[in-house]
């Protein structure tokens, strides 16, 4: 079984990540698929904080703004390996991973101030899954 630090440079950050998120049999994984579950479950949290906020149940906002941490935190490890040297990702995926970053902390930013709804961030989450799955696309 290999370790997350032997994966492949473009996907090091997240694989780490996912680490702390594997089954308690510690069945293997690719790094997609640690990817992938890493993001599935930071766009869970943050679907479920902003229904909840959406119903007005209790402590809904302090949970959307853990989720919202965290997706950002998410979104930058995955941004500071994409503009890391040796990265193996084509630069226009790797800019664009970039700039989804910098969209991500900013309508967080907007989020939390109650200038936007958190869709937009669950949607870019969910686009990036798919990709993991290779159901991406040119349109």
């Amino acid at each position: 079984m290999s370790s997350p630090a032997s994966a492949p440079r473009a996907y090091a950050a997240p694989a780490l990540a996912a680490s702390a998120y594997s089954d308690a049999q510690g069945a293997a994984v690719t790094p997609r698929q640690a990817e992938y579950r890493v993001f599935a479950k930071a766009t869970h949290r943050l679907s479920d904080a902003a229904k909840a906020l959406a119903t007005d149940e209790p402590g809904a906002f302090p949970r959307l703004a853990a989720a919202l941490h965290d997706n950002q935190r998410l979104w930058t490890a995955l941004a500071v390996d994409a503009a890391s040297d040796g990265n193996g990702l084509p630069e226009s995926l790797r800019a664009g991973i970039v700039s989804l970053a910098g969209f991500v902390r900013g309508h967080s930013a907007k989020v939390l101030a109650g200038d936007a709804a958190a869709g937009p961030l669950i949607d870019i989450n969910a686009a990036l899954m798919k990709g993991l799955r290779g159901e991406g696309g040119a349109d």
